[in-house]
């Protein structure tokens, strides 16, 4: 999975310097445009729920893996679920913030060529735990506990993100909500780990904290070891089906 690069904003908000900091530790500080509303190019993720919307996404990843409709879609939702998903997961994992960002609040760019996408996320408020040194400031919203932090970004990432999108794929092509979810844990899983020299404690605890509150953690084994943390799918992405196939290391059909 790839994203696009794009000049650094002037000036990170305050509130997303720990994700920054991930994003930066996994080589991908330039690929979304954090806290800052987008310009001229971008299209609104709630949008992509539309009609002119979602064929725009579903015909760009088409051109992009030159893929049977159902592959392409399948391809997109990995994609973007995996793209979309880094702002809020990683702002939880490395500071317990949760951005109150929903699809009227995240933005995309789609390409042709590689890379297949960008990510902008405009300005949003903050869900904080109340020992955080930003509870009560402006932009802030102090929940009461960590069950409700976890509740409250299941709320904003699935259902007001990407529940609607992923529902409106599956109008267009037959592909199931289990195998389109199955991209979304791994997705988170995959971030994660890239990002882990950022987070604090234990990586492997917090994934699977983070993908049991989303419903999410029947779907990928995570397994650390002394040699690091690796994912194993419990679904395929249909990569597999290309002109020129491949086999995503932790993919369910590889031997």
């Amino acid at each position: 999975m790839t994203a696009g690069v794009l000049a650094p904003p002037r000036r990170t908000p305050v509130a997303w310097a720990p994700a920054a900091n991930a994003l930066a530790v996994m080589d991908a500080a330039k690929a979304i445009r954090l806290g800052v509303l987008p310009g001229p190019g971008w299209v609104r993720a709630s949008k992509l729920t539309e009609p002119e919307g979602l064929d725009l996404l579903l015909q760009a990843a088409a051109r992009r893996w030159n893929a049977a409709p159902h592959a392409a879609a399948t391809l997109a939702w990995k994609s973007y679920s995996y793209w979309a998903s880094l702002p809020t997961v990683l702002s939880w994992a490395a500071a317990r913030r949760v951005p109150l960002l929903t699809a009227d609040t995240t933005y995309a760019q789609f390409h042709d060529e590689a890379p297949f996408l960008t990510i902008g996320t405009a300005p949003a408020p903050f869900a904080v735990l109340p020992s955080d040194t930003l509870a009560g400031t402006p932009g802030t919203v102090v929940v009461a506990d960590e069950d409700e932090l976890l509740a409250t970004l299941r709320t904003q990432l699935l259902e007001r993100h990407l529940d609607p999108l992923l529902d409106a794929i599956r109008t267009e092509v037959r592909v199931g909500r289990r195998t389109l979810l199955g991209s979304v844990a791994s997705g988170i899983a995959y971030g994660m780990i890239r990002a882990s020299d950022a987070l604090p404690g234990s990586t492997h605890e917090s994934l699977l904290r983070l993908l049991t509150a989303l419903e999410l953690d029947d779907l990928v084994d995570v397994c650390a070891s002394d040699s690091g943390m690796s994912v194993q799918r419990k679904t395929c992405c249909l990569a597999f089906t290309l002109d020129q196939p491949k086999i995503c290391s932790g993919c369910c059909i590889r031997p």
